[in-house]
């Protein structure tokens, strides 16, 4: 028996007009049964899903990120092409891992700078850095190595064992009565006096911005540290030297007059 069906979509202000022939009581066609072949109907939830997918910024414009790199973390765009990070755990120490050569990165690129700023503005005589291993000092080279490899290793076995028990590194009694000034509140994020004496983002969990900051520059000097030791193994100077070269005639001392036979 043909019968004459009138439904009223609400979600977009539309009346459809379908005829359907069928036995079963209109009361048992459904809103999804009514709808036109091809339209989806969306919740509000999963629209808003979709909007936030689609303003997310990735490495990659157009780029469809990985399920697991929502945008939770500090600086995540989506980048991710080998797929290290698909494992739980093993994203939890990827993010750490690069948290912490971010660090060294950074501290490196200061240093580097400065000593060869000291070197070229003849305050100090101080070597080249990549030749800095190479200098006497107060000690021989071998006792040097044997005590970095002490203290770094100790802190970080330090660091590695509060990363499995978060917290566990500032208890009382773990650090001969010096917890306090080491208390942090996540995993490589140490606060106290000594890793935060000026009292920034003392709400870590919270600290997004400066998170993402930090992120940030710690990236673009790992990128800045492989530009230093590709300059070191080319030109055999230091970046303050690659600087005033191309400086005094950028046209012509450049990394394309460099590079060219």
């Amino acid at each position: 028996m043909a019968s004459l069906v009138t439904a009223a979509n609400s979600s977009h202000g539309r009346v459809l007009n379908t005829c359907i022939a069928s036995s079963k009581p209109i009361a048992a066609w459904s809103r999804r049964t009514l709808a036109m072949p091809g339209h989806h109907v969306q919740s509000p939830r999963a629209r808003v899903v979709v909007r936030a997918s689609t303003d997310r910024a990735t490495w990659l414009p157009g780029l469809d990120p990985p399920s697991y790199l929502d945008g939770t973390l500090p600086g995540d765009f989506g980048f991710d092409p080998l797929g290290l990070g698909e494992e739980p755990d093993a994203l939890k120490w990827y993010v750490q891992a690069e948290l912490v050569h971010c660090r060294f990165a950074m501290a490196g690129v200061a240093g580097i700078l400065l000593t060869d700023l000291l070197r070229v503005s003849g305050i100090s005589d101080l070597p080249v850095w990549f030749e800095a291993g190479a200098a006497k000092y107060f000690a021989n080279a071998t006792t040097l190595f044997i005590v970095q490899l002490l203290l770094m290793g100790f802190a970080e076995t330090k660091r590695y064992m509060d990363f499995i028990n978060p917290g566990s590194q500032a208890e009382e009694g773990t650090f001969i009565g010096l917890e306090a000034a080491l208390a942090g509140s996540q995993p490589g994020y140490p606060g106290g006096p000594l890793f935060n004496p000026l009292g920034l983002a003392k709400d870590i969990k919270n600290a997004h911005e400066e998170k993402l900051k930090e992120i940030k520059n710690g990236r673009l000097a790992m990128v800045a540290m492989l530009g230093f030791i590709v300059q070191a193994s080319v030109t055999h100077v230091g970046p303050i030297d690659n600087l005033l070269t191309h400086l005094s005639d950028p046209f012509h001392k450049n990394i394309i007059h460099t590079l060219s036979p």
